[in-house]
């Protein structure tokens, strides 16, 4: 398993929260810097065996050794097990994440071998079958993770109206990581 430094993530996290403490970085109002804590390997194994699939190594290693979800790209990142949100509060992508949870929809195989650009049909129910969403950049675009095939452990970004389905990073470590860098 591909380890992580949680202290030294949870580190960059809070200098992330301490130069930006109105929030104002996109996606901060969302995931306000916290992270949830890790899942047990127990959930994590049960996770995979319900859904008949191997989360890529450098994901599933994150969510073991350093959070189930919240800080992260874009809006934040999605937990893989359900920490649902405080009451009363409603989480915009709430549909998509429950259809990833569609029994046999994550072990499907991934459909695309090369990239599809353009204006894709949103209705294509075949095109994130075989992928985790991992998070939601806003207006329909989502971040997911490939679990299956030649692509397996990449990064993709669906926007059905105007960028398609395409590659954003080599794997998770490197799309977080870059996210953790970033200004």
């Amino acid at each position: 398993m591909e380890s992580w430094d949680e202290d030294g993530v949870r580190a960059r996290i809070r200098e992330m929260a301490a130069q930006d403490p109105g929030r104002e970085r996109f996606g901060a109002d969302t995931h306000r810097y916290e992270l949830t804590p890790p899942l047990p390997e127990t959930e994590i194994r049960a996770f995979e065996e319900t859904h008949g699939i191997d989360l890529p190594t450098q994901y599933r290693s994150f969510v073991a050794e350093v959070a189930n979800g919240r800080a992260g790209p874009c809006h934040g990142l999605m937990p893989l097990a359900v920490p649902r949100p405080e009451a009363g509060e409603e989480w915009a992508v709430d549909d998509e994440w429950e259809q990833d949870r569609r029994l046999g929809r994550l072990a499907r195989p991934f459909p695309l071998t090369e990239p599809l650009p353009g204006r894709i049909n949103p209705l294509t129910d075949a095109l994130p079958q075989g992928t985790l969403m991992l998070a939601e950049q806003g207006c329909g675009i989502f971040i997911r993770l490939i679990l299956n095939g030649p692509r397996t452990g990449e990064i993709w970004q669906i926007d059905p109206d105007w960028g398609g389905f395409v590659p954003v990073s080599p794997d998770f470590r490197t799309w977080y990581t870059d996210w953790l860098e970033s200004p």
